[in-house]
């Protein structure tokens, strides 16, 4: 068997596609809480229960659910994502936006200074987050190891091929670099079902 003939053709074609294409994920309505929300809402020492890992390390889906409420109308069964953080916040398409009649602001995680409130719901337990709604801005998590072999560096923006059953180019994604992250891209459900993503597809950077 000559060296052409030994190669594996399919499995050569896989490791390309992975390197030079990234995995994207779509990421529903959800909620981050602190501490103080936690218990407002729980209860006193109650503490979130780990039912489903994330792609980013350390981050996690909890048991819990919560209602979003607005001016005109509400969210139910929204999932709270762990673990806790300082302060809480909770990112919703603008599809949702129109549902609880407020608009958001499109915004990185953790970015909500001057967001709108928002009040949360649970059982007869009810709070006011007096900021912190968002629409999450589309994004890419990057390790450094990543964004070197790319060429990028944190908080640039790029474009992104979509290769899904709608394909498009989505711009200004925007690259958050750390070594705490695993490298996925992260869009919403409107881009999702803009796009026509299905579990699995795949995204090209274009810078």
């Amino acid at each position: 068997m000559n060296a052409v003939n030994s190669i594996d053709i399919p499995r050569l074609a896989e490791r390309l596609i992975a390197r030079l294409t990234l995995e994207i994920e779509a990421s529903g309505r959800h909620i981050h809480l602190s501490r103080a929300d936690v218990e407002a809402l729980f209860g006193t020492g109650y503490q979130l229960n780990r039912v489903k890992d994330l792609s980013q390390p350390g981050q996690f889906v909890c048991a819990e659910r919560v209602t979003l409420a607005g001016p005109k109308g509400e969210l139910r069964n929204v999932v709270v994502l762990g673990p806790e953080r300082p302060e809480s916040q909770a990112e919703i398409s603008l599809t949702d936006a129109v549902v609880l009649g407020v608009r958001p602001p499109v915004r990185i995680s953790g970015e909500i200074a001057d967001t709108p409130a928002v009040t949360v719901r649970r059982g007869d337990r009810t709070i006011t987050l007096p900021r912190g709604l968002i629409t999450a801005k589309r994004h890419i998590h990057m390790t450094p190891e990543d964004a070197a072999r790319f060429g990028l560096a944190d908080k640039q923006n790029v474009r992104l091929k979509c290769f899904t059953t709608r394909p498009l180019v989505f711009g200004d994604v925007e690259v958050r670099v750390s070594p705490k992250f695993a490298t996925v891209v992260h869009i919403d459900y409107d881009e999702a079902n803009a796009c026509g993503f299905q579990k699995g597809d795949r995204g090209m950077i274009l810078v």
